[in-house]
């Protein structure tokens, strides 16, 4: 058997932010004093004049980058999920949600997987509070190829993109010739017992999920939504009508994410059981990244074991 790639995503978005500055003059990158982890250090190296850092002050981050939108430039900010959503939300919102400028936000270190740093840096809110902005595209990638993707799709987007990245390495779903399109999700196993919808490192969990579960002679189609909001609704009405019964998963607060944006298109649609895997509403707590994972119940084990508890509400 091959071995398995592992890369952070962080490391994809670093790498992509580099090839783009190659290529297009247009392109800022600004950062809030922690370059080495968001990995836009990368472009600092390959792009010092395009490479801004406003130091530890992400309000103030995202008003600078307003300010060069504005002039037509295309700008990359980047903190951690905690800091760019939660304390910049006010000018995320006002300065650059309300004009609709191309600023792409780049939040690393999102969910549990954070690990040893705990709860205050373990941003589960993130894509809840990011999803009440009109008009902002959120995008939540699972692998460093799908990364890379969402990062080249979000340039070519006309306004505010929310990019959701992590720092644990995570096995690699896709290959070189995979295509995203903002707004749409992709079936990744077909199956008719039930559907798993998950997103960001939720997504390599429900496939090896549903490889479990053919073994017990459950069918489940997997499918990927790397793009959040909009949610692709027709691949969920789709799901919904051919298996009957949903489980959403992501490393995200059960509450405003995911697992709500599936829940409101079934309830107004095609009314379905939906069980939701996530972190059921709590803070996250200082360990190593994969242990908590396994504490909060964002794995293989308990998505299958939802699936069923699922498949009986039929």
């Amino acid at each position: 058997m091959a071995d398995v790639i592992k890369c952070a995503t962080r490391d994809a978005y670093g790498k992509t932010l580099v090839e783009l500055g190659d290529k297009n003059d247009k392109i800022i990158v600004l950062d809030a004093d922690l370059a080495a982890a968001t990995k836009t250090g990368m472009f600092k190296s390959a792009h010092p004049d395009k490479f801004f850092d406003v130091g530890i002050a992400e309000a103030n981050l995202m008003g600078v980058a307003a300010g060069l939108a504005a002039t037509g430039h295309t700008v990359f900010a980047s903190s951690f999920a905690m800091f760019a959503a939660g304390r910049a939300f006010e000018q995320i919102r006002n300065s650059i949600g309300y004009p609709h400028l191309n600023v792409k936000i780049g939040a690393t270190h999102a969910g549990i997987s954070v690990g040893e740093d705990g709860a205050s840096h373990q941003c589960c809110e993130d894509i809840a509070l990011m999803r009440t902005i009109p008009g902002m595209v959120i995008l939540n990638p699972a692998d460093d190829i799908e990364a890379r993707a969402c990062v080249l799709a979000a340039v070519e987007h006309d306004g505010p993109v929310y990019m959701r990245f992590g720092r644990l390495a995570v096995p690699r779903v896709f290959d070189e010739s995979y295509r995203f399109e903002i707004g749409k999700g992709n079936v990744l196993v077909e199956g008719t017992d039930a559907t798993i919808i998950a997103s960001g490192l939720m997504v390599n969990e429900a496939l090896m999920a549903a490889e479990s579960l053919k073994a017990e002679g459950i069918s489940a189609r997997v499918i990927n939504m790397a793009t959040i909001k909009p949610i692709d609704r027709d691949i969920i009405i789709d799901s919904a009508k051919k298996t009957g019964v949903i489980v959403t998963a992501e490393e995200h607060n059960i509450i405003g994410g995911l697992g709500s944006a599936v829940t409101e298109v079934v309830c107004e649609t095609v009314p379905v059981p939906v069980v939701r895997v996530g972190v059921n509403d709590v803070f996250g707590k200082s360990g190593p990244a994969v242990e908590l994972l396994h504490i909060y119940g964002l794995d293989t084990k308990n998505i299958a074991e939802n699936v069923k508890k699922a498949i009986a509400l039929k």
